[in-house]
């Protein structure tokens, strides 16, 4: 049992008491101690055969008919690590790592495995979305251009350049973020930031 010294207000120096200390007074041992176990059972059980399976690739692993591979480099940061994509009909369909690659040597980032879902994702955004009453509503690219303009140069003309951080995402090329870098500089500020520190 852990046992503390309490200093007194008087001259008599410390005192020990008989109070127990404990880290989070709301799980007493004997309750972590249960807590542990369960956890190390369902632990256990997980890793069993019937909760787990062996993972398979999906989807097709002969080259579509009349596809032919280009090898390119992934965009998604500076690095330039190789990538063999697989067009067909003039669309990026499937890609594979540049195994002779000299920066990457067959492997990919998790971004440059996923660098076909800016292509293939059906979650990917086509049109410019707006919330309205709650819910998400498209809306024509003019319609967003004149919005978020309006609203950008009033908080210019109110707070200054600087009332603005320019946000990047790691889901956008390295092109795309040097045109983001420059959108920020071009309107005046500094506070900008990206994944790939651009």
């Amino acid at each position: 049992m852990a046992r503390s010294k309490i200093k007194t207000s008087s001259g008599t120096g410390a005192v020990t008491a008989g109070r127990r200390v404990t880290l989070n007074p709301k799980v007493a041992r004997r309750s972590f101690l249960k807590l542990s176990a369960a956890t190390a059972a369902l632990t256990g059980v997980a890793m069993t055969t019937k909760m787990t399976s062996k993972a398979h690739a999906a989807g097709k692993t002969e080259p579509y008919a009349g596809s032919k591979t280009v090898r390119t480099i992934c965009t998604y940061c500076a690095v330039g690590c190789g990538i063999e994509a697989e067009v067909h009909n003039g669309v990026w369909v499937r890609q594979e790592v540049a195994s002779d690659h000299p920066v990457s040597y067959g492997a990919h980032c998790c971004k440059g495995a996923g660098a076909i879902d800016m292509v293939t994702s059906p979650k990917r955004l086509k049109h410019p979305m707006k919330k309205v009453n709650g819910k998400w509503t498209t809306i024509t690219w003019d319609q967003a251009m004149n919005e978020i303009g309006d609203k950008l140069l009033k908080i210019r003309e109110n707070d200054g350049p600087d009332a603005l951080h320019f946000n990047g995402s790691a889901k956008v090329s390295t092109e795309m973020a040097y045109q983001h870098r420059k959108f920020a500089a071009f309107w005046g500020t500094n506070n900008v930031d990206h994944q790939a520190r651009i």
